[in-house]
């Protein structure tokens, strides 16, 4: 799949998102090498067919046809969650949610939770976590907690070469989430707005993030979140 970059502007809505004529030529074209890809693909290579399948559909909702990219990609995540591919199946939550159906945000939910339970590329887990917070409300505490929640799995997992930018990022994501929630403006503000939150101290912060997880998917988790701790690495 093309390589995904965080873009914390996506907090604020960018309505100008057509495609060129141009543009959409090309897409078709790259949708049609891919459909070709996948029909001469093995079905017996589940997870090769399956990442196959997601670039069918990023591209298939690029190009506005959500459902069919919904349908493809619900069936790639249960193939990445049976083989264990951790960051695929957070992939495919990713496409699924972009894909604007009626469980698109359980989806996310579910993205969610699989990218901060196991060791995914914490990049990945911001991005998941923007698109979250660029669907709360701009006084949900909630946002504040995604943001911090950021902030704790890139200080675990990003290696030394990645933590400086993905720190950066995750800091001015924070600040973004402040001011919107509390028109915070300084380091002062920023320091009491923490404190008034909770948002310090992980063994607090994290459980309020599993409840956001389970308020936005409900009853509709497509897994058994028991099982699949099993599966952790040591």
């Amino acid at each position: 799949m093309n390589e995904k970059t965080i873009n914390i502007t996506s907090l604020v809505k960018d309505a100008n998102d057509g495609l060129t004529a141009d543009e959409r030529a090309s897409f078709k074209k790259y949708l049609a090498e891919k459909l070709q890809a996948l029909d001469a693909s093995s079905k017996s290579e589940l997870l090769p067919r399956a990442r196959l399948q997601l670039d069918v559909a990023e591209i298939l909702n690029t190009l506005g046809r959500k459902k069919e990219a919904w349908d493809i990609a619900h069936e790639a995540f249960f193939i990445t969650l049976q083989q264990g591919s951790w960051p695929d199946a957070v992939e495919a939550c990713d496409v699924l949610y972009q894909a604007t159906q009626p469980d698109s945000i359980a989806a996310l939910g579910m993205g969610i939770w699989l990218s901060i339970t196991f060791p995914v590329d914490p990049e990945l887990t911001v991005a998941m976590l923007v698109h979250l917070i660029d669907e709360t409300p701009n006084d949900s505490d909630g946002a504040a907690v995604a943001a911090m929640t950021g902030r704790y799995v890139v200080d675990l997992r990003a290696d030394d070469d990645k933590h400086e930018s993905l720190g950066f990022l995750i800091d001015n994501l924070i600040s973004m989430v402040a001011k919107r929630h509390s028109n915070v403006q300084d380091q002062n503000a920023m320091d009491k707005w923490l404190d008034k939150l909770a948002l310090r101290e992980p063994q607090v912060f994290l459980p309020r993030m599993a409840q956001v997880v389970d308020a936005i998917v409900g009853d509709k988790w497509w897994f058994d979140r028991d099982e699949l701790r099993n599966r952790l690495p040591d």
